[in-house]
């Protein structure tokens, strides 16, 4: 079975009001993009199941600055509505990231709405005119202006790769020492990747005060999960659906192993057919014009090996 990887990112506009209420809107960010996967998976114009995912909260870029996301580690499939049978994704497509983005775009907004009614969020300093409700409702119209970003990467290349990237993504902080080049009395100089220039390697330095105020941007609140469960991997329904989930998926994967009916029972023909005995042919190999004709050359001149 292969596994999926999501980002879920929202527009640098709200940066500095999450900032600000980091607790509430991190937990917004945590509900918005799993909502999102699990409904638009659900929908049977595009999968069609019930799904499990792990998200993970990161809040910095490559610079230590602040950068909140939510990245998704989402098998490649599903339970159906009836919990009878597992649907498999395709193998290199798994949602489409376009209706992703605009559904994700409608309930992180939502979210802020209701917050804001409830007296949830905190404003304060460049936030402070977004107090105002006109004010704030003017900011929310903003937003449905821009595509949020979500990408979707590439499968994973198995169970042992989805366990090296839950282990660097897991128990990771914004940055690790062997990306510390110096340290002198008044900076401190770290290599970085700059994404906008095709990921070329660059070196920034910083003062004292600067690199420490942008690393304790990512300190989370107090008790805060930075790792959290959603759909049959929730915790209160792991324990039921994911034995149920192993199951139905063994009984998929041996139905595509075994073998087909004889082609004489079939109501269409095979596509290719031997003339002789009209069995079914299989492809064993494809050979290019180069390659075929390098064969007939060989046998017009065959190649003296003494």
């Amino acid at each position: 079975m292969s596994h999926f990887h999501l980002v879920f990112s929202v527009p640098h506009a709200l940066v500095p009001l999450i900032w600000q209420n980091k607790k509430v809107l991190f937990k917004l960010l945590f509900e918005a993009s799993s909502a999102t996967l699990l409904e638009v998976a659900a929908d049977p114009k595009h999968l069609g199941a019930e799904l499990g995912c792990l998200s993970i909260l990161h809040t910095w870029g490559q610079t230590l600055q602040a950068h909140p996301h939510i990245h998704c580690v989402v098998p490649g499939g599903g339970l159906f509505a009836d919990h009878a049978r597992w649907i498999s994704s395709r193998p290199h497509f798994f949602l489409p990231v376009k209706v992703l983005s605009r559904v994700f775009r409608g309930k992180f907004v939502a979210g802020l709405k209701r917050a804001f009614r409830r007296k949830k969020l905190a404003f304060h300093g460049a936030c402070l005119p977004l107090s105002n409700e006109k004010a704030f409702a003017q900011f929310l119209r903003t937003l449905f202006r821009q595509d949020w970003v979500v990408y979707s990467k590439p499968p994973f290349g198995g169970p042992k790769h989805v366990l090296q990237y839950l282990a660097r993504y897991t128990h990771r902080v914004a940055i690790s020492n062997h990306r510390i080049v110096d340290v002198t009395d008044t900076h401190v100089a770290f290599r970085w990747k700059d994404y906008a220039h095709h990921n070329r390697r660059r070196v920034m330095s910083l003062t004292h005060e600067e690199f420490l105020r942008r690393f304790l941007l990512h300190v989370l609140p107090k008790g805060f999960p930075r790792i959290r469960y959603f759909g049959f991997l929730a915790n209160r329904r792991r324990g039921q659906l994911l034995s149920l989930c192993q199951t139905l998926l063994c009984k998929s994967l041996s139905a595509r192993e075994t073998p087909s009916a004889p082609a004489a029972s079939s109501t269409e023909p095979a596509i290719w057919q031997c003339p002789r005995c009209q069995g079914s042919m299989q492809i064993l190999e494809r050979l290019t014009a180069l390659q075929i004709l390098s064969e007939e050359c060989s046998q017009v001149y065959p190649i003296d090996s003494s």
